[in-house]
């Protein structure tokens, strides 16, 4: 119960990896929110996984209207914001020279725009309060090429340069703030990789295998937690030693 009594809001917590770290938070002792941007009912079945301290949170972190009204209601019912981390993501894969700007486009907003969006949000509450820990989470195609994901792989070099420079920023206030690196998992968007694709990448992975999604959200527990409370400006990378 290392998170017991606090607050934490996860972007993207709907399905997949962000829904393993709402089961992880909550039985951690955290309330926690699941956002969501579409998705109510699968939002609910979340918050039914992860029972009664845990909420449906609807906001598009594309739109910064949609951000700011989340965050209030989130503000106004509990007065503060613990623990934040951002796994909202979206990918449309494609070679550079054929990808459209909307492609380009929607990657960007959602993955390095919402991210900022969110953490901007939660900063001066954190500050405030002298404490929060801040979870983005990357990918290793932010470290290693990925061909066919250009936009995908800026996006998410994007979060964790975001992540060093915002823990220099922050950490003389009391907030600490980390990134998670991904590899190949069960869930979220690899789960929905090609199955030849998917085995190649396996054969890569020192580890023989891909991650449980409970594994990434041990790993976001962690640096949540006051286990980490040294921990600041860091990508921890979880990849069964893929980008090794």
């Amino acid at each position: 119960m290392r998170l017991e009594g606090r607050v934490a809001v996860v972007t993207g917590g709907s399905r997949g990896l962000g829904a393993a770290i709402c089961a992880r938070l909550a039985a951690e002792g955290a309330s926690v929110h699941v956002g969501y941007r579409r998705r109510e009912e699968d939002a609910q079945r979340v918050v039914a996984t992860c029972g009664a301290n845990a909420t449906p949170l609807q906001l598009d972190v594309r739109e910064q209207p949609s951000v700011d009204a989340a965050f209030r209601a989130v503000l106004a019912r509990h007065r503060r914001v613990d623990v934040l981390v951002c796994a909202a993501a979206v990918h449309h894969d494609g070679f550079l020279a054929m990808m459209s700007d909307d492609a380009w486009g929607d990657v960007l907003r959602t993955n390095v725009d919402g991210t900022m969006r969110c953490v901007r949000a939660v900063l001066r509450p954190m500050i405030a309060a002298g404490r929060g820990s801040v979870v983005a989470v990357g990918s290793v195609a932010g470290l290693r090429a990925s061909p066919g994901q250009a936009n995908y792989a800026a996006a998410k070099g994007a979060v964790l340069a975001l992540v060093k420079t915002l823990a220099a920023e922050v950490g003389g206030k009391g907030v600490r703030v980390n990134a998670v690196v991904p590899g190949l998992f069960d869930a979220g968007m690899a789960a929905r990789l090609p199955a030849d694709r998917k085995a190649a990448m396996v054969e890569r992975i020192p580890l023989g295998r891909p991650g449980a999604a409970e594994e990434l959200a041990s790993a976001v527990a962690f640096l949540a937690s006051d286990d980490a409370s040294y921990v600041t400006g860091q990508s921890l990378v979880v990849d069964g030693g893929l980008s090794s």
